[in-house]
């Protein structure tokens, strides 16, 4: 029996409603089923046979229609623009290629279709730099992963963005789970990750005084770190900005054309483009763009993760990155773990190289501490939507580990949806069946690590495209600096008073909780990339992400990007142009 009839096999004793082909090299799956699940396992299924470039996975889910969000703009802006590099997407990832890409004289545009860069994956995030030791030594994660995490001290150093390389924590809570320590301080040292190795208690306390009593030491990564995903996005894309990269939101494409095999025009909601070379980095998406171009090999199947937020009083309950050994944290019983070292071992290898690292405490770059996430499989790829059960459920877990947590330290709770493929790796690679596209695609995590370096792969296989039709030249004004505007909360008294001389604007604290003042508000306001909204400001300066949430600093907000942007206050929206906060006056003018 060959390999693919094997499969069609075994996806007919899953569903026979099913069909299974073979095109163009992919193993295609087509039909409509009433569990979503089943349609994910049928691409689990098809996805085991490495002898095929991908997994299409097409079957329909009985009763659900996809309604994607789209601007609700319309005009003919970019009509005819003839750009030399459209990229699609302004996540992380296209922000980090579109900077890459300004170190050349191109005419390169980025397309967003949010309201701000970071709308998708890149801001429901925790910001970890990984240091990647449960990826498959083979992958593209794996490759990705190590490049970026060795790049994000000058990276973040360049464009002034928080980073902290605290390392990563594995506890453990048994003796024998040493044993798995020690293989996987051999399979860290094969992967090429440095430092890995075993701290007793004593030295662990060390890194996370807080351990629990009963943890008895554990796996220490020195190589993991901490950012802010959505200041390292929004940075990347102000330095593109400056460096003369176009940048345009709430533009959305919508159809492309094609003919043999080459991109010849997009067609988006601010009109009709007509580039030389599409670079796909549309995160959830990226299947859609690729399908609209010719070029799919892959399928995305959202998976969506709810993280919760502490006060950054709790925030000294973990140092790190940490979670317990996979055998604590995970549902398994004790007849399921299979007793002798090798055995464990294997065992534990395999759940690591599984489609989640599992639930984690880490202590963000702002103090606060970030717990989770959880990885559920949902046929909607902008399901946000947080429950209430789930997150109960995610504390629950932690409060094992972090012992002194209480529910009343959550102050917000977000959900972001992942962009994964049935492979369950990044599809970065030059167009198979359409000359003129680059795709960047199923950038999950570890996304925020490996995008500086899935850049300069992308940046290169442009430029090379390129070249085959038009000289390009290195743009030698490139400024890879990017200077941040001040912060009062990392000030102390002398440098803020010396601040607040220059400035009186700075001496006005709009933000109690995170000690914002409306001098910095404006400074986000006259950036290269404005976005004057109240969720722009807060994604940027953090504004409302203290414990009241916003309760007295939101209407101040409003206020100074109404008087900035010479609006009335009730056209400042929360985030989109649908997302109103005030309707208008409740009272006329006094008579």
């Amino acid at each position: 029996m060959s390999k693919y009839q094997k499969i069609c096999k075994k996806i007919a004793q899953l569903s026979p409603e099913v069909s299974v082909k073979e095109e163009r090299g992919c193993i295609v799956l087509r039909g409509e089923v009433d569990s979503w699940e089943t349609a994910v396992n049928a691409g689990k299924l098809a996805a085991k046979d490495a002898q095929y470039i991908g997994v299409v996975n097409d079957i329909r889910l009985k009763g659900f229609v996809e309604h994607p969000r789209l601007p609700l703009e319309h005009d003919a802006s970019l009509d005819e623009m003839r750009p030399d590099v459209l990229i699609i997407g302004g996540g992380i990832t296209g922000c980090a290629i579109a900077r890459e890409l300004s170190k050349w004289k191109l005419n390169t545009v980025l397309v967003e279709k949010g309201p701000d860069v970071a709308y998708g994956q890149s801001r429901a995030n925790g910001g970890v730099v990984h240091v990647g030791i449960n990826f498959s030594k083979h992958s593209q994660k794996h490759y990705y992963n190590i490049r970026g995490n060795s790049m994000y001290a000058e990276l973040s150093k360049q464009l002034d963005v928080p980073f902290e390389q605290k390392g990563q924590v594995l506890l453990c809570c048994k003796k024998w789970e040493r044993l798995l320590v020690g293989a996987l301080k051999l399979h860290g040292k094969s992967m090429g990750i440095r430092g890995v190795c075993w701290l007793g208690r004593e030295e662990l306390l060390k890194h996370e005084p807080c351990a629990p009593d009963f943890v008895i030491g554990g796996m220490y990564m020195p190589t993991g770190g901490i950012t802010s995903p959505m200041e390292m996005t929004a940075a990347l894309a102000e330095n593109a900005s400056a460096n003369g990269v176009r940048l345009f939101l709430n533009t959305a494409v919508l159809d492309m054309e094609t003919k043999n095999g080459h991109i010849v025009s997009v067609d988006t909601n601010r009109g009709r483009l007509y580039p030389k070379l599409v670079i796909n980095a549309a995160g959830v998406y990226s299947d859609k763009i690729a399908e609209m171009a010719g070029d799919r090999t892959f399928t995305i199947h959202p998976r969506r993760g709810t993280d919760i937020i502490t006060d950054k009083k709790a925030g000294y309950m973990v140092k790190t990155s940490m979670e317990k050994s996979p055998f604590s944290i995970l549902p398994y019983q004790n007849s399921q773990i299979p007793r002798g070292p090798l055995g464990r071992i294997k065992f534990m290898m395999n759940i690591l190289h599984s489609n989640t690292k599992g639930i984690g405490l880490i202590h963000s770059i702002h103090g606060n501490m970030l717990i989770g996430p959880n990885a559920i499989e949902t046929p909607d790829r902008e399901d946000t939507a947080t429950r209430r059960e789930e997150v109960e459920e995610i504390i629950k877990v932690q409060q094992h580990v972090a012992t002194d947590l209480k529910f009343s330290d959550i102050i917000a709770y977000f959900t972001g949806v992942r962009s994964a493929t049935y492979e369950e790796d990044f599809v970065v690679r030059r167009g198979i069946f359409t000359d003129n596209i680059i795709e960047a695609a199923g950038i999950q995590s570890p996304g925020v690590t490996a995008a500086p370096a899935i850049a300069v792969d992308i940046s290169k296989w442009a430029v090379e495209a390129l070249s085959s039709n038009m000289a390009v030249k290195k743009n030698d004004s490139f400024d890879p600096v990017r200077h941040a505007p001040p912060r009062l909360a990392h000030m102390n008294e002398q440098e803020r008073n010396a601040l607040i001389l220059k400035n009186p604007d700075y001496g006005v604290i709009i933000c109690r909780c995170e000690e914002i003042s409306k001098g910095e508000i404006l400074d986000a306001l006259n950036s290269p990339l404005c976005v004057p909204t109240l969720d722009g400001i807060k994604r940027r300066l953090r504004p409302g992400m203290g414990r009241c949430q916003g309760g007295f600093c939101s209407p101040l907000v409003m206020q100074i990007i109404a008087e900035h942007e010479g609006i009335p206050l009730s056209e400042v929206k929360k985030s989109s142009v649908e997302s109103v906060v005030t309707f208008g006056e409740t009272k006329g003018a006094a008579v």
